[in-house]
This record gives structure tokens, sequence and C-alpha cells, in this order.
């Protein structure tokens, strides 16, 4: 799936934002959310409190946040702020996403910036650094009942989600060449499943 076709994707759920303003609220809210680990925090504010995504949905347009240069919430909420209200969407959902956290993450670095080497912040950071990855793995297992309906079949998302893992956290292979190697594999095999299905329609 290209940028252009998850932007212009036509939402199958009824929420969706009110306004430009609600975009940037709400990505405001969101982004002060995020400590550390922000895709759990997307996944519940957008599929399950807001309901502005389903959870296939939330799966396909975060697969492309993912391979697209930048941070992927960035991505995310550039492609949500396009889809509803075009260029000045994006450019308010973005907004949202970055002054914030900007202006807070500017006073925390001349607040502590004379005391990030002591023992006690050191261990503040590796503590919130645990729970962010508690978080990122929560929600991974919360969306695993999205695969179900995919058209590669679970077993093989399972093989990839698999291989992914070991070739990132145990091979330290660069994410690039996973992304290239295991995504374009994937990408071609749920290219052939999706051409079957649509013979199959056609036969019938």
């Amino acid at each position: 799936m290209t940028f252009d076709s998850a932007k212009q994707q036509a939402p199958t759920v009824g929420n969706h934002p009110k306004s430009r303003a609600d975009l940037f609220i709400s990505f405001s809210l969101l982004a002060l959310q995020g400590f550390g680990g922000v895709l759990a925090v997307v996944q519940r504010e957008l599929v399950e409190k807001k309901k502005w995504l389903t959870r296939e949905e939330f799966l396909e347009d975060w697969a492309v946040a993912q391979i697209l240069p930048g941070p992927n919430v960035v991505n995310l909420s550039l492609m949500i702020g396009d889809r509803y209200f075009g260029f000045a969407g994006a450019l308010a959902a973005l907004a949202g996403m970055l002054t914030f956290p900007l202006v807070i993450v500017l006073a925390l670095a001349a607040l502590l910036g004379g005391v990030s080497d002591a023992p006690a912040v050191q261990g503040a950071l590796r503590g919130m650094g645990a729970v962010a990855a508690g978080l990122i793995t929560a929600t991974g297992f919360k969306l695993i009942g999205a695969l179900k309906g995919n058209p590669m079949g679970l077993p093989v998302c399972w093989g990839v989600a698999v291989v992914s893992f070991v070739a990132i956290a145990w091979l330290r292979l660069p994410l690039v060449s996973v992304l290239l190697g295991v995504g374009s594999l994937a990408s071609l095999w749920a290219n052939r499943q999706l051409g079957r299905a649509r013979e199959t329609r056609v036969a019938q």
C-alpha cells in the first residue's frame, strides 16, 4: 500500500475529527501521554476511544507510517489529518503532535541539563524504558486479533513477525535490510493471495 492509497482510503468507522481544531487538540493530548512508548497511546486513543480507525485500518496505516522516513506517529498524524481535511488538516495534526512536546523537552533540557548524569536520574530513565517496552508489547498483543482477516493468512503473519523479531532483536540486522527483505517477500505473498481472491470472486 502506498502513502496515497492509505490517505485516500475511505474510513469504515462512523466517528471522525469534527474540525482541524479537533485534530490539533486530539493529537496534542495524545502526544502529551506518549512518554517513551507512544504506540500504545495512539492505538488506545484513535481505535478504542475516538474510533477514528478500526483495528484493521490502524494496522494498515501504521504499516505505511512505519516504512516512511521520520517518526512513525508523526507520519500517522499527517496521514489522518490529510485524509479528513487535506493539507490544512495534516498541518493541524502535525502541530498538535509537536508543539507541546517541543516546549516541554526544551524546558526539561534547561532544568535537568546539569543533573542528567546523577544516578537517580539514570535509574528513572531505565525504569521508564522498561515501562515503554511493556506498553508496546501489550499493544502488539491487543492488535493480534486484527490479523485474522489478513489476506496473507494468520500462520504467514506469525512467521513474518517471528522472522522480523529474530532479525532485529537477535541478529541485529539493520531495520532497512529487514524492511526491504522480509517486507518485500510479505508484500509479494499478500499480492498473490489478493490476486487469487479476486480470481475466485470473478469465477463465482
